[in-house]
């Protein structure tokens, strides 16, 4: 008996109790369909997790700040050579403000290749020919950035000319029609400086950008027209004051180890400066998702494992009802090993039966899911897959229940190879 014979012999082996391989098969499909929904959900949040990331920062960048000193419970001293601005956090959070010498220190630090102030600007409104004016917030373009695009394209870092992406929730309220509309218009931000100078710069339409899943409704400049903003409101103030930043950039090698990083990060903290990557801002978010995620896989190997005993008892039965076959097939010079790996295979034949059916019926409900609560509960997220399949993750499900199913099938197997051919014969 060859390979081949083994596995038709095993197929039709599996199918002759069709109640008990059905109800065995059931059990595999609920661990299988359990596991597919739970890794499809895990991949579609952390994809999106990925996009979201890469729309609000560059995986080479840190973001490095200056703290405020803590003195505990007690005021901070006055240093009239520093100076504060606000910054995000609770009420009263301030940091201190990075000067030409911080730049310098921090461009020292071995492993940064490069460091940029990151200027902060503060339009009074937007507005689009004579329609009406709305506040906003202005981001810059760092380069490495990759928005996550409704219609257009990202700002140009390199561009001599002013470039803005606008939020999508603006598209309505600035008078387009729909997004790609609004690609190629004139924006007009209205800015007033120190001396309440107003003054208004123009900006061309280059793309659209979904909020993601940080909610950020900032405009997001290229290089020329943050500077231009920057110093239409800084007009008047002295040098020390504008040239005083609250965070800097910094860029290192994106293909450098973890290690490296975490002792860049501990250099910056040794001279007083704090360096965040986007990663860090967000991974605690991930890392509470990945959790879920890992508690309702381990359900669904619960299941699995359940299944498995259904594999024992499924194969043991059927050992039992075909003592006297056993024992011709032995007689008949099949040895040992053969009747082993016929057993094993149907075993294997049962959770590939079960699982392919869970993986595909759980990619058929994700798919529904998508549908259905793209337009309902996940609306104010778009781009947001919920249920996202990789291959790979779903080749996995199939082989790791086909290696629980082998393993559960190989104590049945090895009582069926072990049977003495006389005695399987006499067997009534």
């Amino acid at each position: 008996m060859n390979a081949f014979d083994l596995i038709r012999s095993a197929v039709k082996n599996s199918l002759r109790s069709k109640t008990r391989t059905t109800l065995t098969v059931l059990s595999i499909f609920i661990g299988a369909f359990t596991l597919t929904l739970t890794s499809g959900v895990g991949t579609g949040i952390n994809q999106y997790i990925d996009t979201t990331v890469a729309s609000i920062g560059a995986n080479d960048v840190l973001t490095v700040t200056k703290a405020a000193e803590d003195t505990g419970d007690g005021p901070v001293e006055y240093n009239p050579d520093s100076t504060t601005v606000a910054a995000a956090g609770p009420p009263g959070t301030t940091v201190v403000t990075l000067g030409s010498d911080d730049l310098t220190a921090i461009g020292d630090v071995d492993g940064v290749l490069s460091v940029e102030p990151q200027l902060r600007v503060s339009p009074d409104y937007v507005q689009v020919n004579d329609g009406t004016a709305y506040e906003a917030s202005v981001g810059s373009f760092i380069p490495g950035m990759a928005l996550d695009l409704a219609a257009g394209a990202e700002p140009d870092p390199a561009a001599g000319s002013n470039e803005v992406a606008i939020p999508v929730s603006y598209v309505d309220a600035l008078g387009f029609s729909d997004d790609a509309d609004a690609v190629g218009a004139t924006l007009t931000f209205g800015i007033t400086d120190v001396a309440g100078t107003p003054s208004d710069i123009t900006a061309t339409i280059v793309g659209v950008a979904e909020e993601g899943l940080v909610g950020s409704s900032a405009f997001t400049a290229n290089e020329v027209l943050t500077e231009a903003l920057y110093d239409a409101q800084s007009v008047g103030l002295s040098a020390t004051s504008k040239d005083s930043y609250a965070q800097a950039v910094v860029r290192f090698d994106p293909t450098g180890t973890e290690a490296e990083l975490t002792t860049l990060k501990a250099d910056l903290a040794d001279l007083g400066y704090t360096g965040t990557t986007v990663e860090d801002q967000i991974g605690s978010f991930k890392a509470v998702i990945d959790g879920i995620v890992l508690v309702l896989n381990a359900f669904a190997v619960i299941a699995l494992l359940a299944a498995g005993f259904g594999i024992v008892n499924t194969l043991l039965m059927s050992v039992q009802e075909r003592t006297r076959e056993i024992g011709l097939m032995k007689a008949m010079g099949l040895g040992g090993g053969k009747i082993f790996g016929l057993f094993s295979l149907e075993a294997v034949f049962i959770g590939l039966m079960g699982s392919a059916i869970g993986v595909g019926v759980g990619m058929l409900a994700g798919f529904g899911a998508n549908s259905v609560l793209a337009d309902t509960l996940l609306a104010d997220l778009p781009g947001l897959t919920l249920v996202a399949f990789d291959p790979a993750a779903l080749a996995t499900i199939v082989l790791t229940v086909m290696g629980l199913a082998f393993l559960a099938g190989t104590i049945p197997a090895l009582r069926a190879a072990r049977q003495d051919p006389i005695e399987s014969l006499r067997y009534e």
